[in-house]
């Protein structure tokens, strides 16, 4: 004998609601999202996870996009380079030596963060050769990447020191369009 508890009875419904489409635009038309609204008809714009809401930041451009080549399209490639990310920022292991001009990075991990490290400290000081005067070089490791990172100026130095490995990889303003040339297609490793 089959027991239908009311958790499922409440799901089934909820799913045969969402099968017939409610408005996209109007979250107010989804039974499920009417009574997170408030009573001014505000409704939070952060989706609460951060991978999450840059994979939906992106879907919604390209939505907008008639110019969206949809045989093109990898999500899934982005997902994997924002849990790049997410390894290399929260689980690298970093080690810092002061050498003249900037500083040298000894940057390791371990699984599936040693990829992350080699995918994207390479391909990120590559970004920077163009953007700045320093001299970035990266050598692959077993376990992933020294990088060097100097500067003839005192004061470009002197911030080289200050930003360590974590404020060195937010540098630039390409983030979010190299996030979206990855959904639409390209080397999530290029820059």
């Amino acid at each position: 004998m089959i027991r239908i508890t009311p958790v499922l009875v409440v799901f089934f419904a909820a799913s045969n609601t969402l099968a017939a489409g409610p408005s996209q635009k109007d979250p107010a038309s989804c039974p499920l999202h009417a009574g997170h609204i408030t009573a001014t008809g505000t409704i939070p714009e952060s989706s609460g996870q951060s991978a999450f809401g840059a994979i939906a930041e992106v879907v919604q451009i390209l939505e907008e996009d008639p110019a969206t080549d949809w045989s093109r399209v990898d999500i899934d490639a982005l997902r994997d380079h924002l849990i790049d990310m997410e390894e290399l920022i929260l689980h690298a292991s970093v080690a810092e030596r002061s050498i003249p001009g900037g500083l040298e990075l000894t940057v390791t991990g371990t699984g599936r963060t040693i990829g992350a490290i080699q995918r994207m400290l390479p391909a990120h000081a590559g970004m920077l050769r163009h953007d700045r005067s320093w001299k970035l070089a990266t050598a692959l490791l077993e376990h992933g990447v020294v990088l060097t990172a100097t500067s003839a100026e005192t004061s470009e130095e002197e911030k080289i020191q200050g930003l360590g490995l974590f404020g060195f990889m937010s540098l630039g303003h390409h983030h979010g369009p190299h996030h979206l040339a990855i959904a639409r297609g390209a080397d999530p490793n290029a820059h």
